[in-house]
């Protein structure tokens, strides 16, 4: 699913109605995009790591449901409902589903290259 807000029309959406957990592996669905920001929504299926990278835009994460742990610069961080991760663009960061695990993907413009 995608939907693009042209010239910044107002767009809502209930996120847990768009929550589908794979059998293995990860789902993910961009849910906006604009020409700052892409919004996607990450659906982990328990056990599911993704290894160690990083990605030339800041993002955040915002949790919706689930648990697991993410490593940002070497730091563990405890994935859990209401949790909201700032990462600057460049940041090493892994991952690693404990539980199903769905969580909110915001790229955001990397300021460095302004």
């Amino acid at each position: 699913m995608t939907a693009i807000a042209p010239n910044n029309a107002s767009f809502t959406t209930q996120l847990k109605t768009l929550i589908e957990y794979p059998t293995a592996g990860v789902l993910s669905k961009v849910v906006l995009q604009d020409k700052a920001c892409q919004y996607t929504l990450f659906c982990l299926a328990a056990d599911t790591d993704i290894s160690e990278h990083t990605a030339p835009r800041n993002a955040t994460v915002h949790v919706i449901e689930g648990r697991g742990i993410l490593t940002l610069e070497g730091k563990e961080i405890i994935l859990e409902p209401g949790v909201f991760v700032f990462m600057p663009g460049s940041a090493p960061h892994a991952l690693k589903a404990q539980e199903n695990l769905a969580f909110l993907l915001t790229f955001s413009e990397n300021p460095k290259a302004n």
